[in-house]
């Protein structure tokens, strides 16, 4: 049975659903679609994980579509923080961004608690993922990423981290497609040493692109074992 006829039998067969906790259904269907992607995972795939019935479902959340887009901002509230708070910790850009990708390669490549390798954002099918509204909210938790490491390089900028000389923009870019890309190897189950070897390297990156005119580059104090 294809989508568009699982949504009308269930539209058909609504009656008076029965009580059920909706953030801990949200959460199941979180990890299934983390795991899955949205075109690969049916309603009957979700109603199991979220031990609901279909007329529950849609009564609680419209439609899988809507449902995926309640996904996407729980996975940000709930998961993201795991990536982004030693960053937003850390006292120099340096030490910001390795936080970041070490972090990445610590969380993604576990997989634990029940947490899916790779992350969500960055493995969301590109084009894919139903309508241009959803895809938009997909681009945009996306740009989200950019942001925050664009904003934290310009302030290393302005503080006298990082000179004139670099593109900011280009060095943001690159650190998130290096995330991205450590998220797709999770996916195919890199080793967190694997993992951490490239945050190094793109560290290694980072400090031969920001170094001054004498070639000395700011370097974070401490290094994580």
């Amino acid at each position: 049975m294809n989508e568009a006829a699982e949504d009308e039998k269930a539209t058909k067969s609504r009656g008076r659903p029965r009580e059920f906790d909706r953030e801990a259904a949200l959460a199941q269907a979180t990890r299934l679609f983390w795991a899955k992607g949205y075109e690969a995972t049916s309603i009957m795939d979700l109603t199991k994980a979220m031990g609901i019935g279909s007329p529950s479902l849609y009564a609680a959340f419209g439609s899988k579509e809507a449902l995926y887009a309640d996904a996407v901002r729980h996975y940000g509230e709930n998961y993201e923080p795991l990536f982004w708070h030693n960053f937003q910790a850390a006292s120099t850009a340096r030490e910001a961004v390795e936080s970041f990708l070490l972090d990445t390669a610590a969380v993604l490549s576990r997989g634990r608690d029940g947490i899916s390798t790779g992350c969500m954002m960055a493995l969301s099918s590109v084009g894919s993922e139903g309508s241009e509204q959803l895809n938009e909210l997909l681009r945009s938790a996306r740009a989200a990423a950019l942001e925050r490491l664009e904003a934290r390089i310009h302030r290393a900028f302005a503080e006298g981290e990082i000179p004139a000389s670099v593109d900011r923009h280009a060095l943001a870019r690159y650190m998130q497609t290096v995330q991205g890309g450590m998220s797709i190897l999770a996916r195919d189950f890199a080793t967190y040493a694997e993992l951490k070897d490239v945050a190094e390297t793109a560290m290694m990156a980072w400090d031969s692109l920001v170094a001054d005119e004498n070639g000395r580059a700011k370097t974070s104090k401490k290094r994580r074992k």
